[in-house]
């Protein structure tokens, strides 16, 4: 059956067009209250004489006066440089990502490409400007790394377009799924595929923000499914995505002078409906759920240990590198003739395991392992992606400040699901960086 929900995947920041999930389908401490005030009125001439304290009488010290009206233009110019030993799908050519490995043999062609581009540098305005109800914030960010339909381009991206008020915070930035501080020090773009990675559209609220960190966000919704081994059935081809309500996502961190952990989770309701009047209904939803976990761990001298292991089903339009949120299966054994097949949310396990050290000033390096697996649906095809790793080392050199240039070897495996094919990729890059940063206004 040809692929069932045309639902629009956000990827990254980018919408995406997922028509196979559904097609699939078509087959078968709060803000903490004021004290309450104590006015007990005492007679002076029931009370002992008070000694008078100097200080007491005092003016009170004046709180700080808010900063003035500010902003902050940064950025950095990055060039990439490297050498790909084995083959990868052209439209990501500079990074390692296991979803975009061959899944057959030569699938991309022949091994060993040299490639090279700048599309990491990045360009970004922090804001701030007081107000009679607190300070309101705002960044503006861009790359230009190129992803959906601008696949492989060198091309601006929105990074970040956020607000925030007091507690209140809207527009698009990191979802308080992930924690962006398990990602490492790495020249490799993309990142370990087994974290939680996702810039959303969302409205969030922070009652608790400082070392107890409590985020709630209602963000965009969105998912991609896998018509698998009925793809060419046009009883899927109606079927479309429907998503009536947006995800919910939360977050509580607790930080120290040891580090920081985080515990987020996440529920997500997915839809489908089949717009066509045949003998079939393959309408349906499913509920997404994710629960993620994360730490930094400062170790003595200069270290730091980066982690973090995520388990949840249909929540891979969340992760940094994972294939469909729904997959189909089989409905047979219900006995329903109208939906003999169904969509199931896939179950994911993601491991982050990183260690960021600094040798000395001018010398860093970071090391370390992530994975994902996938328990794939009985109607996918035996090549789908069940299971990738992801791997590097590297040693940096920061020779003046705003200055970077290092050497790192990256590898990468994929896995399919039923016909026995794996294979391995392995990177050498080089990658500079220059950083520029402006301040503009009062502090």
């Amino acid at each position: 059956m040809p692929q069932v929900l045309e639902l629009m995947r956000l990827r990254r920041g980018r919408w995406v067009p997922a028509a196979a999930l559904l097609a699939i389908l078509a087959g078968a401490a709060p803000a903490r209250a004021q004290e309450p005030q104590v006015s007990a009125e005492t007679d002076a001439k029931d009370s002992p004489p008070q000694a008078v304290d100097p200080a007491a009488q005092a003016p009170a010290e004046a709180p700080p006066a808010p900063r003035k009206a500010g902003m902050d233009i940064y950025g950095f110019a990055m060039l990439d440089m490297g050498y790909d030993f084995k083959q990868v799908d052209p439209d990501w050519f500079d990074v390692l990502r296991p979803t975009k490995l061959p899944s057959f043999p030569n699938q991309f062609g022949d091994n060993g490409n040299f490639y090279a581009g700048v599309r990491q540098s990045r360009f970004g305005v922090k804001a701030w400007l007081p107000t009679s109800m607190g300070e309101i914030k705002t960044i503006f960010e861009f790359e230009l790394f190129g992803t959906g339909v601008d696949a492989g381009q060198t091309t601006f991206r929105l990074r970040h377009a956020w607000g925030e008020l007091g507690q209140f915070g809207v527009g698009q930035t990191w979802s308080p799924f992930m924690d962006p501080d398990v990602f490492p020090n790495s020249l490799e773009y993309w990142g370990p595929n087994g974290m939680v990675f996702f810039r959303n559209v969302q409205a969030r609220w922070m009652p608790m923000q400082g070392e107890n960190e409590l985020y709630l966000a209602l963000e965009r919704p969105g998912a991609s499914g896998d018509t698998g081994r009925l793809a060419d059935r046009i009883e899927l081809q109606n079927v479309k995505g429907h998503f009536p309500a947006p995800d919910f996502s939360m977050h509580y961190k607790r930080s120290g002078d040891w580090g920081h952990v985080q515990l987020a989770g996440i529920v997500r309701y997915i839809s489908w409906t089949d717009t066509l009047q045949d003998a079939f209904d393959l309408s349906g939803h499913a509920t997404g759920w994710g629960i993620n976990a994360s730490t930094n761990i400062k170790t003595p001298g200069k270290g730091v240990v980066r982690a973090s292991v995520i388990y949840g089903e249909g929540v891979e339009n969340y992760m940094n590198d994972a294939p469909v949120d729904v997959g189909l299966e089989s409905n047979l054994a219900e006995g329903n003739p109208r939906r003999p097949v169904r969509g199931k949310t896939l179950p994911v396990l993601g491991v982050v395991g990183f260690y960021d050290w600094y040798w000395t000033d001018n010398f860093s390096s970071a090391v370390g392992y992530s994975m994902v697996k996938i328990d794939n649906s009985d109607l996918q095809e035996a090549s789908a992606y069940h299971k990738g790793h992801y791997a590097l080392a590297n040693l940096l050199w920061y020779p003046v400040k705003n200055a970077m240039a290092g050497l790192e070897f990256q590898w990468g495996r994929r896995e399919n699901f039923l016909d026995g094919f794996s294979v391995d990729d392995y990177r050498i890059q080089f990658s500079a960086k220059y950083n520029f940063s402006f301040h503009l206004g009062g502090q």
